[in-house]
């Protein structure tokens, strides 16, 4: 399977921002976004074992510093990525370190454990995609690493139920204790007024990192990082509709619609905040 269709096919937020990109650009960054896709479906494929999982993740990693027998089809063109940008196989490394992390860990106990998962998972992301949008402030990184923090939370508190269903938690067992819900609530889609006060909390924390990554965003780059931007404005309009509806994750799926992402999109583009 090629990237464009890979990219098709997961029906993603990301695909829409790509629009916004040059012909070559939006070519390149379609076959990060697949390595990605690649990476994260081996740790969620559920006919894979834990060590058939490790493995094809090890020849993924591999794959990013010599061509190998039995690679992954994209490894050729993921290898004319690093010799094109200033993207070196350290950073794709990230990348995979934050998917393995899925094959051992299924519980953090404080945010400060699950930050470094959100940091490779998303803003490692972030940091390759912003070198293939291309940047001129080297300011721009620490834009990307919050943007990439702020979008990994928001998924989380989105993903609550469907993460919950594979075994998985990622609401930091601290937090949990502080607002007295118990892993046995989770368990049972208790949804009360300490769950929403839980959930609540994790909204302030990533509407802490949206602003953050506003704040840091050079003016000079803000063009070049027009893809970014449009996913920074969907997923605030995706967690203020959650707020909206007392985050009702259990029992609702959230998306956004088509209209309702081209509204957000519009107000990013003439510069309003939302969420």
């Amino acid at each position: 399977m090629d990237a464009k269709k890979i990219t098709r096919q997961s029906k993603s937020n990301l695909a829409l921002a790509f629009f916004s990109l040059d012909r070559e650009r939006r070519e390149d960054i379609t076959t990060f976004y697949a390595f990605c896709r690649i990476v994260d479906d081996i740790a969620d494929a559920e006919e894979l074992s834990v060590p058939e999982k490790a493995a094809a993740l090890g020849q993924c990693r591999r794959s990013l510093r010599a061509a190998g027998e039995g690679e992954p089809a994209l490894a050729p063109a993921v290898r004319g990525l690093m010799a094109k940008y200033p993207i070196t196989p350290e950073m794709l490394e990230e990348i995979l370190a934050g998917v393995e992390m899925d094959l051992t860990i299924t519980r953090y106990d404080t945010f400060e454990d699950l930050r470094l998962y959100c940091y490779r998972v998303a803003s490692a992301v972030g940091l390759v995609s912003i070198e293939i949008f291309g940047y001129r402030n080297p300011a721009c990184r620490e834009y990307a690493v919050q943007l990439g923090l702020a979008l990994q939370t928001t998924n989380i508190i989105r993903d609550v139920a469907k993460d919950l269903r594979i075994g998985r938690i990622y609401l930091p067992r601290e937090e949990l204790e502080q607002f007295e819900y118990t892993e046995a609530d989770l368990q049972a889609r208790r949804y009360d007024r300490g769950f929403c006060q839980l959930m609540e909390f994790q909204a302030q924390r990533s509407r802490g990192f949206y602003r953050a990554a506003a704040e840091r965003l050079p003016a000079e780059d803000r063009r070049s990082m027009a893809p970014a931007e449009v996913m920074g404005a969907i997923y605030r309009g995706l967690l203020a509709q959650m707020e909206r509806d007392g985050f009702r994750v259990f029992e609702k799926d959230y998306r956004l619609n088509r209209l309702q992402k081209a509204g957000y999109i519009l107000a990013q583009r003439l510069g309003w905040r939302r969420g």
